[in-house]
C-alpha cells in the first residue's frame, strides 16, 4: 500500500509545482484586489479558466518531454531571433518585477506576524532562495518545492474559519458575471495575467527536461515510443491536479476577501500583506495568521520558479548550459541569471517605489505578453521537428487555442475600454 501511494505521489512534480507557484504573493494581491473590489463578481473565473490552463500547461510540458528541450530552445530553432529575444526580454523584466513584489509582500507578512524590519526580512528571503537554487541539487530541491505546496492549504483553511453565504457563492461561481467597465476589464486581464502566466509555460517545460535528465533510463519521447503512453498519462495527471490546486486557492482568496473586506466596505487592497492585516479585525486572529503565513510559504515556492524560468528562457535563447542539477561552475551563466533576477528584485524592494502598483501592471503586462507566447507555443506543438511522430490530441489543440483566443479577447476588451 505504501509503495502504491509513493508511486502515485511521484507522478506529481512539474505540474503541481507550477500550479502552486501560480498563487504567489503577487497573485494573492491580485486575487485579493479582485475579491475586495468586486465581491463575488469574479468567482466564476476559476471554473472557467481551469480547462484552459490545463490545455496550455500540458502542451508546454509535452513539448519539453517529447523534444528534450525547453520552450526557448525550441523557439530558437523554429522562429526568428527578434521574436525570441523580444519574448524572453519581456519575461525577464516581468519576472524581476514579480520577484520584487513577492519579496516585499513576504517581508511585510513576516513583519505583521513577528515584527522586525520588513526590508531586511525581504533581503533574507531573497538570499535564501538564491542559495537553495545554486547549491541544492535538483532532485532534492524539487522534493522540497513539492512539500512547500502545502503552504497553499492555508487559504483553503481560511475559508473554513469565516462565515460564507454558500448559496450566493455557488451561483456566482457557476454563472459568469461580467461588467463592461474599464476597471473590471483591467482587473480581469490582471487576473488572467497572474493565472495564465508565461513564466509557468517556460518553467513546466524546463522541469520536464530536468526530470528527463535526472532519469538515466528516460529519453525524449520522440525517440522512445515505449515511454510515450505512461509519460503522457503522468503529465496529464500532474497538470490536472496542479492547475486544480491553483484555481481552488485563487477562488478561496477571492472568496475570503469578498466575504470580509468587500462586505465591510474595504474595496482597495494595496498588497497581499495589507489584505492579511485588514482581515484581522473582521475575521479574527486565526484567519489573519493563516493568510499572512501563507504569503511567506507561497513566496518561498514562487521565487525560485520566477527566477528559474527566466534563467531557463535566457539559457535556451542563447544556447547556454542549463540545469539545477549542474554544479554552479558548470552552468555559470544560467545561475548568474537566477542570482541577478533575485538580487535585482531585492534591490527594487529598497527603492522608494510602489512595488504593488508595479506588480498590478506587471500582471497586466503578463496578460498581454502571454498571447504571443501562447501562439508560439501552440505552433511549436505542431512542428514535426519538435514533436516527431508524437502528435497533440484534438482535446489539447482545442483547449490550447481556446485559451489563446480567450486571453487575446480579454486584452482587446481592456484596450477598447481604455479608449472608449
Amino acid at each position: 500500500m505504501e509503495q502504491q501511494r509513493q508511486s502515485w505521489l511521484d507522478k506529481l512534480g512539474p505540474g503541481l509545482i507550477a500550479g502552486a507557484a501560480d498563487d504567489d504573493p503577487s497573485g494573492i494581491a491580485t486575487y485579493s484586489q479582485a475579491g475586495a473590489q468586486f465581491g463575488f463578481g469574479m468567482l466564476w473565473f476559476g471554473l472557467f479558466t481551469y480547462p484552459l490552463m490545463v490545455g496550455i500547461q500540458e502542451t508546454s510540458a509535452r513539448i519539453g518531454r517529447i523534444s528534450g528541450r525547453g520552450l526557448a530552445a525550441n523557439m530558437r530553432r523554429c522562429f526568428p531571433a527578434w521574436l525570441l529575444y523580444s519574448l524572453v526580454s519581456l519575461l525577464l523584466a516581468a519576472n524581476t518585477i514579480n520577484i520584487a513584489a513577492d519579496l516585499a509582500a513576504m517581508g511585510d507578512a513576516l513583519h505583521l506576524v513577528a515584527g522586525g524590519r520588513a526590508h531586511w526580512h525581504a533581503l533574507g528571503f531573497g538570499l535564501l532562495s538564491v542559495l537553495l537554487q545554486v547549491f541544492v541539487p535538483y532532485r532534492r530541491y524539487a522534493r522540497l518545492l513539492k512539500w512547500m505546496t502545502l503552504a497553499l492549504l492555508a487559504y483553503a483553511a481560511t475559508v473554513l474559519v469565516i462565515d460564507v453565504p454558500w448559496r450566493a457563492v455557488a451561483a456566482h461561481t457557476v454563472v459568469p458575471h461580467i461588467e463592461w467597465k474599464k476597471e473590471y476589464l483591467t482587473t480581469l486581464v490582471a487576473v488572467f495575467g497572474t493565472t495564465i502566466s508565461p513564466y509557468l509555460f517556460f518553467w513546466q517545460a524546463a522541469q520536464e527536461v530536468e526530470e528527463l535528465r535526472a532519469d538515466p533510463d528516460a529519453q525524449p519521447l520522440r525517440r522512445a515510443p515505449r515511454q510515450v503512453r505512461p509519460q503522457l498519462r503522468r503529465i496529464k495527471l500532474d497538470t490536472a491536479i496542479g492547475m486544480a490546486f491553483s484555481n481552488i486557492v485563487a477562488w478561496s482568496i477571492m472568496l475570503t476577501t469578498a466575504v470580509t473586506l468587500h462586505a465591510h466596505g474595504i474595496f482597495q487592497v494595496g498588497s497581499s500583506a495589507q489584505a492579511a492585516a485588514a482581515l484581522r479585525p473582521i475575521a479574527g486572529d486565526l484567519a489573519f495568521a493563516l493568510f499572512a503565513l501563507g504569503i511567506v510559504g507561497t513566496g518561498l515556492l514562487a521565487i525560485p520558479v520566477l527566477a528559474g524560468s527566466a534563467a531557463y528562457a535566457m539559457a535556451g535563447a542563447f544556447n547556454w548550459r542549463s540545469s539545477l542539477e549542474l554544479e554552479p561552475l558548470a552552468a555559470r551563466k544560467f545561475y548568474a541569471i537566477i542570482a541577478a533576477a533575485t538580487l535585482a528584485g531585492i534591490g527594487i524592494c529598497f527603492l522608494p517605489l510602489d512595488p504593488m502598483r508595479a506588480l498590478y501592471w506587471s500582471a497586466v503586462i503578463n496578460g498581454v505578453a502571454a498571447v504571443p507566447v501562447m501562439v508560439v507555443t501552440m505552433l511549436l506543438s505542431t512542428r514535426p521537428g519538435v514533436m516527431g511522430n508524437v502528435t497533440l490530441s484534438r482535446r489539447l489543440r482545442l483547449l490550447g487555442w481556446s485559451c489563446t483566443l480567450v486571453m487575446a479577447l480579454a486584452v482587446l476588451a481592456m484596450f477598447a475600454s481604455m479608449v472608449s
